[in-house]
């Protein structure tokens, strides 16, 4: 049975591969970006993909009637859109932080927000952090306002869970460890990650779709590295 699938960051990476793979076995999705052109051409027929600012208040309103007009329920979102900035902290600035938090953590509260209502039973939030977010694993230098984002989210995830427990949606998180991205690549160059963006975008798929059997308000960490 065919599923409604909300994604955000589309436009490559993760997000990307992701829009492939739940419309090539024929769940309908709602692929969103800054850039809506990636997944445009690829004349997918069950997919949407619309331009999308996770930081502007009036896209989160298109995708509140593009729901109500044309599917009625959502199935499962993922939150996968985020920005990376590597800079020292002392050169960054209270504009830096606020940037990155709009996206990371405001912007996967707002999606959510207005996602939930439109939720039945067996939905399933699935909200993409990382490794340099949790308590107790290897921090790098330069990631103070990327990393403290992803935790952030990581904590919003279990209060979710809690808030909403009764209504029959789970919320989870995934911690991801390095995956090669352009967006990794952008922050360091030059850096070799373990593992591809389609090879991460598989597992994200996979537990999307039957992780809330036995997951909700968890924390997993996607790591093939320790700590």
């Amino acid at each position: 049975m065919s599923k409604n699938v909300i994604i955000t960051g589309t436009s490559r990476g993760i997000g990307f591969e992701l829009v492939k793979l739940f419309a090539n076995v024929g769940h309908n999705v709602l692929a969103l970006s800054r850039s809506s052109d990636p997944i445009s051409n690829l004349n997918l027929n069950n997919v949407i993909s619309f331009s999308f600012d996770l930081c502007k208040v009036e896209d989160y309103q298109r995708v509140r009637t593009f729901i109500k007009e044309e599917w009625k329920q959502v199935d499962i979102l993922i939150n996968n859109a985020g920005i990376l900035l590597n800079k020292p902290f002392a050169e960054t600035s209270i504009e830096d932080f606020e940037q990155v938090y709009k996206t990371n953590v405001f912007g996967v509260a707002e999606m959510t927000r207005v996602v939930i209502p439109f939720m039945k039973k067996d939905s399933h939030v699935v909200t993409i952090s990382s490794m340099g977010g949790v308590q107790g694993s290897l921090k790098f230098s330069g990631l103070a306002a990327y990393s403290s984002s992803k935790g952030a989210v990581i904590t919003l995830t279990e209060l979710l869970a809690e808030e909403y427990k009764n209504t029959g949606t789970s919320f989870n998180v995934l911690a991801l460890g390095a995956v090669q991205t352009e967006m990794l690549e952008e922050a360091f160059p030059g850096y070799k990650a373990p593992i591809t963006a389609k090879e991460m975008a598989e597992y994200i798929y996979e537990f999307s779709i039957n992780g809330n059997k036995y997951y909700n308000g968890k924390l997993l960490q996607v790591s093939s590295t320790t700590p």
